[in-house]
């Protein structure tokens, strides 16, 4: 079974993206870094999320291919924004309901990409 599966699929991957984007607005290290109307990134957020996880390809067929580096390359993402992106997406799966081993094996899997974000020392 695929993370998007596992966790329950599009009903499971809104509700982490619902609790997720609250948390990253408060969020004194990455809030800054996202605008004050998050509904469209919470939008393409699920889109990604869906795909990156194992659901359908959402997100490359409403904006194209993910180029996920190149798109956040005008935003300065340094090591300690994609920890604090992280430490939300934990806090989200925690409250969601995940449980432990799906929650790590998650994080696991999107620290790659969130590390491979940075470009900023």
């Amino acid at each position: 079974m695929t993370i998007y599966e596992n966790l329950g699929g599009e009903e499971a991957v809104r509700a982490l993206v619902s609790v997720f984007y609250p948390k990253v607005q408060k969020d004194p290290i990455i809030g800054p870094l996202f605008p004050e109307d998050i509904y469209p990134v919470m939008e393409k957020q699920f889109m990604f999320l869906t795909q990156f996880f194992g659901g359908p390809g959402l997100y490359t067929q409403q904006v194209g291919p993910p180029m996920m580096r190149a798109r956040h390359l005008p935003f300065p993402i340094t090591d300690v924004h994609a920890d604090a992106w992280l430490r939300c997406m934990g806090e989200a799966l925690t409250e969601i309901g995940v449980e432990e081993t799906l929650r790590t094996f998650t994080l696991n899997r999107l620290s790659g990409p969130a590390h491979h974000f940075v470009n900023t020392p």
